[in-house]
């Protein structure tokens, strides 16, 4: 069964829209740097429904083949080197994983 991994990031007021561009850039490098990905999209917040952003620009989705590549992502020293980058500039994060029923 494949697993979905949705991502939000609270960017703080120091981040440029250069360097955001960066994060969204080194985001979409991760599907190739790590096995068992399936799909992964990244981007910049363009909601319409701005009194429900909270802060929140910057999001991200991953679509694992198994839970245990969900699992080896983490660790994954690209993925590590990517969380190393974030710390300053984030302010928050949410993470939702959750299974893809079989169609």
């Amino acid at each position: 069964m494949m697993y979905e991994h949705l991502v939000a990031f609270k960017l703080n007021d120091k981040i440029t829209p250069v360097k955001q561009q960066e994060l969204v850039a080194q985001l979409l490098a991760l599907q190739e740097q790590i096995p068992g990905i399936v799909e992964l999209t990244a981007g910049i917040n363009v909601t319409e429904e701005t009194d429900q952003i909270q802060g929140f620009t910057l999001g991200l989705r991953v679509t694992f083949e198994d839970q245990e590549a969900l699992r080896a992502y983490g660790p994954h020293p690209a993925h590590q080197a990517f969380v190393a980058s974030l710390n300053e500039w984030v302010e928050n994060v949410i993470v939702v994983d959750y299974p893809i029923p079989s169609r």
